[in-house]
């Protein structure tokens, strides 16, 4: 079983930052893609970045890209996600997941089998 867990959300102001992590248990072919999804009160679950492990392959949304930065510690088993001129619209429960090779730069939850509980992004303006 690999376990997933988030931390680093909070309140902010607009265009402000955060800095999202992801512990991973373990980087083995179960997780070698990490993905960041978000949840809004009300809305679908969305993928917003992802990076692939072993490679350092990153993708991203185009509703977060030049804003967010995912980045890796392998060492640490680490996912980070950076997030810069945060917007209120970003104001999510913030999710990261991990999966096989193969999901790598989907953006569809339902191939991700490993979630952690979430990490909440408030965005006032």
């Amino acid at each position: 079983q690999v376990q997933v867990t988030e931390s680093g959300g909070g309140s902010v102001q607009e265009g402000g930052s955060l800095r999202l992590s992801c512990v991973v248990s373990s980087f083995d072919h179960r997780s070698s893609c990490i993905g960041w999804f978000r949840q809004a009160p009300g809305q679908a679950r969305e993928g917003i970045a992802g990076i692939y492990a072993e490679g350092g392959n990153t993708f991203y949304a185009s509703s977060v890209k030049g804003r967010f930065t995912i980045s890796q510690d392998n060492a640490a088993k680490t996912i980070f996600l950076q997030m810069d001129s945060l917007k209120p619209e970003d104001t999510a429960m913030y999710y990261c997941a991990a999966g096989g090779r193969l999901v790598c730069g989907s953006w569809a939850p339902s191939v991700y089998n490993y979630w952690g509980r979430g990490t909440q992004v408030s965005v006032s303006s």
